[in-house]
């Protein structure tokens, strides 16, 4: 399937029109080169989506709802903002293969992360350790760290990371497992990220969940860098809860709403210690305002404050852009563009650290390279995107909602194009 790519335009070409997802394309807005005022070519969704064409129009509706309705808005049809995620949690569970009732909109990544923590991360004396890949994202490592230390532990030795072999970059299966088994009776929780932000390295979470559960670890998964990149199957996985953001793959916008999950089976459990606000209690009863609050069953009963309308306006725009395309063909394509990418790479001398098995990565392909940020600045000028992980990692990402062959083909022209120079 991936042999047989050619390095011609032409061929692009082909792929092109062959693909059935084309059109999506032409529901996003492309950046503008200032210099030259030509669109540029974007591979940085796994930083920030692009903007759908819809979203300005679903965040005008709301203003012009809130305009003319005022605070009827929060019950006046289509889409009243009292339960105005009715109708987006299906749509968000379709991505991260759960049940609706196990994931709320609400807050950002790292405030979902700290209030499920408040839950589900309860250190004993013999059971403490919080462990997680090294070169997590920052701020999951930031929350950690704090975690340890407001329960009174030292943070040095509370968290606990799961490292490559000496001269790799990426962390093998067989290793996390054995490291699991070895330190799991003193791990309270498995903090891992479903794909890792630096190398795009997709774990095989099943066997990993399985093995922190059967040594009676809480499994918690960032799924900031995973959530409209690769399937998911948090529920199936008996994942206890779950974060992420809305704004790289799901297209969502700048400090877009995140979401969480928290799986059935502790949807009835009321007894879990949390921090709770009004619009987790119970949905039926909310506006009876009483004095003493009753929780909503499932991951609702997790929530503080009410909806943020407008940035939920606009990650509807780009939730129908998912439903409609569906995450199978989205991956299928994914696997292919960064398998052609590699293809036309090939020969160029590039330290690739994410891996060629296409089954471990998601749409994202990082290098390790000498002058990282002067080589994107350089990549700037030529009209394409990319971005840099200090001190020496440029990363790359493809979206198949939005990113052609022909993009990849004239990414690697320039690529190569720039070691000819050289």
């Amino acid at each position: 399937m991936f042999l047989n790519f050619r390095p011609d335009e032409t061929f692009a070409r082909e792929l092109d029109r062959a693909d059935e997802l084309a059109d999506f394309r032409t529901h996003f807005h492309f950046p503008v080169n200032p210099a030259t005022g030509k669109l540029q070519l974007y591979f940085c969704g796994h930083s920030l989506g692009l903007q759908p064409v819809a979203a300005r129009q679903a965040v005008l509706t709301e203003l012009d709802r809130w305009a003319s309705l005022g605070v009827a808005g929060h019950f006046t049809p289509p889409h009243p903002w009292a339960d105005y995620d009715a109708d987006l949690r299906p749509l968000v569970a379709e991505l991260v293969g759960a049940q609706p009732d196990e994931v709320a909109l609400a807050n950002g990544l790292t405030v979902n992360l700290h209030l499920l923590l408040a839950s589900f991360y309860r250190p004993t004396r013999e059971r403490f350790k919080i462990l997680m890949e090294a070169r997590a994202f920052p701020s999951d490592r930031y929350a950690a760290l704090s975690q340890a230390a407001f329960h009174g532990f030292d943070p040095r030795e509370a968290v606990v990371e799961m490292r490559p072999r000496p001269g790799e970059d990426l962390l093998r299966t067989e290793d996390m497992l054995e490291q699991l088994e070895r330190e799991g009776d003193q791990v309270a929780l498995l903090l891992l990220g479903a794909v890792n932000y630096a190398t795009g390295q997709f774990f095989e979470l099943a066997p990993l969940v399985a093995q922190a559960r059967a040594k009676g670890c809480v499994v918690c998964i960032d799924a900031a860098h995973a959530i409209g990149n690769v399937p998911l199957a948090l529920h199936d996985w008996d994942v206890d809860c779950a974060v992420w953001c809305h704004y790289k793959y799901v297209n969502a916008g700048p400090g877009a709403v995140g979401g969480y999950f928290v799986h059935a089976r502790h949807a009835q459990r009321f007894d879990l210690p949390r921090f709770v606000g009004w619009w987790g209690h119970r949905a039926d009863t909310r506006f009876l305002m009483p004095d003493t609050y009753e929780l909503a069953a499932g991951a609702a009963g997790w929530q503080l404050s009410n909806l943020p309308i407008l940035s939920l306006a606009a990650l509807r725009a780009s939730l129908d852009l998912f439903h409609r395309a569906r995450m199978a063909r989205l991956r299928a394509k994914a696997v292919r563009l960064t398998a052609y990418a590699l293809a036309l790479l090939d020969g160029l001398p590039l330290q690739l650290i994410t891996p060629r098995d296409p089954a471990a990565r998601g749409g994202q392909l990082s290098w390790r390279v000498p002058e990282a940020r002067p080589l994107a600045a350089w990549f700037q000028e030529q009209g394409m995107i990319v971005d840099v992980r200090e001190p020496d990692i440029l990363r790359m990402a493809v979206a198949p909602l939005y990113t052609s062959f022909h993009d990849v083909w004239q990414l690697a022209q320039v690529w190569r194009a720039r070691f000819t120079r050289t």
